[in-house]
């Protein structure tokens, strides 16, 4: 990127998109005001599994686009940045009826028409790699070029290496406008100046923004056990099971609201999720829901009988109402560029969108084409501001 040493830029939002673009703003020698109402990761970030998965995607433009987001990671893991944060790791989709066979396959023959390795399973093979597995799993793919990250720890690396000043508490009222052109934010009633703005804050955006006909609370409940293992992943790789995939794909089928996953964290513990509850904004978890996810996860791995349930959790994801992410120049306020709207995909596409958000802000034009991405597709139905 080139370097901006006199441009001053005001990033809302410290989760894993607003952490990637202040850093690499601040590579790029902008100075970098970071500035969220609680602090770094504290929201869907914080509140989520760790897959950085293109197995997980719908096809078309969030499958590519992930493509592109996991080999960012690749590459900032081999050039130090996120070493030792990343890790290669299988994805296998899993199917207990015929009807989920059927629905695995053509998610399978989507994902090698993108260019993905798709490796056929069978049951032998698998229960080798993942002992214990259901009775019930009938036909399985892997999708062995995956990965996992942890998203707080991803958010920490990237400030502990940038000159990002970090505002902790910081609620920011309002985007400070001048002649049409951005001048800074409003923090607890004073002004801090900026020469640009970046709205990454989630579904905070929608305040700011006016968003509130475009951006949907999709609240998210799941759970994490304890150690299966020491010091590694209990099992061989992350579980997906047919129902994730319907959710993404927008089949409805029965208990629609739980696509279901078992990630094995490199703690040994397992992390199992989760609902996909629209227009919920509240952190709440309740019995029914959890009691739900568990029963399904049981089904597809019964070890899990030997394991307890440490905590249970929510996080709020903020999705658009067409399923993709915005980012982009906003189009009526100059000087001001959005970064929103990742729903469960954020940590997959987290460094790459905050990546090319700087990009966009620097005036360069970001690695890939994120044209369909951009706040103007809504523009012709409705103002943003």
């Amino acid at each position: 990127m080139a370097r901006s040493p006199s441009l001053h830029v005001a990033v809302i939002g410290a989760g894993i998109v607003g952490a990637a673009a202040a850093h690499f703003l601040a590579a790029a020698g902008a100075r970098v005001t970071l500035l969220d109402a609680s602090g770094p990761a504290a929201g869907a970030t914080g509140a989520s599994d760790g897959a950085v998965s293109v197995a997980s995607k719908k096809p078309g433009p969030m499958m590519d686009l992930a493509r592109h987001a996991r080999a960012f990671y690749g590459s900032c893991e081999a050039d130090g940045l996120l070493r030792g944060l990343f890790h290669r790791r299988s994805t296998f989709l899993v199917a207990r009826t015929p009807l989920e066979a059927d629905l695995v396959a053509e998610h399978g023959a989507d994902l090698a028409a993108a260019g993905e390795r798709v490796l056929d399973v069978d049951r032998p093979t698998l229960l080798a790699r993942i002992p214990g597995l259901g009775e019930g799993v009938c036909f399985a793919l892997e999708i062995p070029d995956d990965g996992h990250a942890l998203g707080y720890e991803i958010t920490q690396r990237l400030l502990q290496r940038s000159s990002v000043a970090v505002r902790r508490n910081a609620p920011v009222s309002e985007i400070v406008m001048q002649g049409g052109q951005a001048v800074g934010v409003a923090v607890r009633g004073e002004l801090l100046a900026a020469d640009a703005v970046l709205v990454a804050a989630g579904i905070g955006s929608v305040g700011l923004l006016g968003l509130g006909d475009i951006l949907i609370p999709r609240k998210g409940q799941m759970v994490v056990t304890d150690r299966a293992a020491a010091g590694r992943p209990a099992i061989d790789g992350h579980l997906m099971a047919a129902s994730y995939l319907a959710a993404k794909r927008g089949i409805v089928r029965d208990n629609a609201h739980i696509g279901l996953v078992i990630d094995p964290l490199v703690t040994g513990q397992f992390l199992i999720g989760g609902s996909r509850e629209d227009h919920r904004a509240d952190q709440a978890t309740d019995a029914v829901t959890i009691s739900a996810i568990l029963r399904d996860a049981l089904d597809l791995y019964p070890p899990l009988r030997e394991r307890r349930v440490l905590r249970t959790f929510a996080g709020v994801r903020t999705a658009s109402r067409d399923g993709l992410p915005i980012i982009g120049p906003h189009p009526h306020l100059a000087g001001v560029t959005v970064a929103t709207g990742f729903e469960g995909d954020g940590i997959c596409l987290g460094p790459f969108m905050g990546a090319s958000a700087a990009r966009m802000i620097l005036g360069e034009a970001p690695g890939v084409d994120l044209s369909l991405l951009s706040p103007q597709r809504f523009a012709a139905v409705e103002a943003l501001a």
